[in-house]
């Protein structure tokens, strides 16, 4: 056991000796400038194999990590886990080593629209935040939005790999059953219509990581995004499995990386241009 104390740190902050992160164990110069966010860890592996290269592969709790090379892009992988408050310590980690990443995440969701399907992707405009992670950072009323670049990059990469896409709101929930208003026949719940009054305001799905990882990444003026597979049609109560859920894990995957080259297209424009905002003349002058 030891005692030490860096140099200037604050007291109300835990940690570790040296510049490695505490939960996710990586350092600075092992991250890319362009990262996925899945939740699972395992995913974190799957993901791995599609890369050219690989320069680094590393797991610490549920945080499994990879960097390497996509089409010439170097590109990281962070498993986040299940939630928001996985998402606050595995973003607040990443920004201790790195400046100003990109954050793409790569989920699953459950979808309130009937006209969405089962292996659909659901791309985030923005998050409502019936989570209270995100209440330690921001004013209540304060809204999580997703960044238009990486909107507009993700609709693009969906189109580009012709899969099914929708575009809108997600609610992100702290649980996944009773804060989800699913019935749970031990325990009462607070919100029994919850997902009926979500799909009402037309929110396209539940997940439970988008609005953590928008406001976090608003603060720090970094760049976020997220879409997810749908698993779950809530207006049915169908659930996908087998073959069909792994095509669509794949799509989302796919759809990510493809994001993250467009992402890094964009930034290549915008330094040719002298500008710190992408439109899309820029893309129409290359």
């Amino acid at each position: 056991m030891r005692d030490e104390v860096l140099p200037n740190a604050d007291p109300r902050v835990a940690l570790p000796i040296g510049e490695r992160q505490y939960h996710i164990g990586l350092g600075p110069g092992e991250l890319a400038e362009y990262i996925l966010l899945p939740g699972d860890p395992d995913r974190t592996a799957r993901i791995a194999t599609r890369l050219d290269t690989i320069e680094l592969e590393r797991r610490h709790r549920e945080f499994a990590s990879v960097t390497g090379a996509y089409r010439g892009t170097r590109v990281s992988v962070v498993s986040t886990g299940i939630g928001t408050d996985n998402v606050e310590i595995t973003v607040a980690e990443i920004l201790a080593i790195t400046e100003r990443p990109t954050f793409v995440r790569v989920g699953s969701c459950g979808t309130l629209q009937p006209e969405v399907a089962l292996g659909d992707l659901i791309v985030s405009t923005g998050s409502v935040r019936l989570e209270a992670t995100t209440s330690f950072f921001v004013h209540d009323g304060y809204p999580a939005v997703a960044d238009y670049e990486a909107v507009l990059a993700l609709i693009e990469a969906a189109d580009r790999l012709g899969h099914r896409t929708h575009v809108g709101m997600t609610a992100t929930a702290p649980g996944f059953f009773g804060a989800q208003g699913r019935p749970i026949p031990q325990l009462p719940i607070r919100y029994p219509d919850l997902a009926e009054d979500m799909a009402r305001q037309r929110v396209m799905n539940f997940e439970m990581e988008a609005s953590a990882l928008f406001v976090l990444a608003t603060l720090a003026r970094c760049r976020a995004g997220v879409v997810c597979a749908v698993y779950a049609q809530r207006t049915t109560g169908a659930f996908i499995e087998g073959e069909a859920k792994d095509k669509a894990e794949a799509a989302c995957v796919e759809t990510g990386l493809e994001a993250l080259l467009i992402l890094a297209a964009m930034d290549r424009q915008k330094r040719a241009a002298g500008t710190d905002r992408w439109r899309p003349s820029l893309w129409n002058r290359t």
